[in-house]
């Protein structure tokens, strides 16, 4: 593999967790959010992986993998959960005839750990480029 194509494919990976990092975010920022612009409360997000340029067959994956061809990832779709949390609060402004109050089934602790997650996959890639570059050094002053 060249310099230039696992560079490439580092780079797919930290785009794809900083993508992954903003949506945890905003799962976190509204966490307690009881209204959205489509009106009900907040859907959480998260971001779903593929491989890119994936393969239909068994055997196309073994020939790549020979060739060392070495496929990257992307984001496809971002997938939003319907779950909700039912609480009862009648003084809420946006409680209904009951007093129930429907919040975003988000739970805290889960996005903390999806957050270290994706954090430490976005440093192992800052990791992977820095050792390449400093090979692409190393390999320059061989030369010189």
């Amino acid at each position: 593999m060249d310099f230039q194509a696992a560079i490439r494919l580092a780079a797919s990976g930290m785009s794809a967790q900083r993508l992954r990092l903003n949506l945890i975010s905003s799962n976190l920022a509204n966490a307690q959010t009881t209204r959205s612009a489509t009106g009900g409360p907040y859907q959480r997000r998260d971001a779903v992986f593929q491989s890119e340029n994936p393969t239909d067959t068994f055997e196309n994956v073994l020939s790549e993998m020979e060739e060392d061809h070495m496929r990257g990832v992307k984001v496809p779709q971002i997938m939003k959960s319907d779950r909700v949390r039912e609480m009862y609060d009648p003084h809420h402004p946006d409680a209904n005839e009951e007093g129930i109050v429907r919040y975003p089934d988000i739970n805290v602790v889960e996005e903390m750990v999806d957050m270290l997650q994706a954090t430490r996959s976005y440093e192992a890639n800052v990791q992977a480029v820095k050792a390449l570059k400093s090979m692409a050094l190393q390999a320059l002053n061989i030369g010189g």
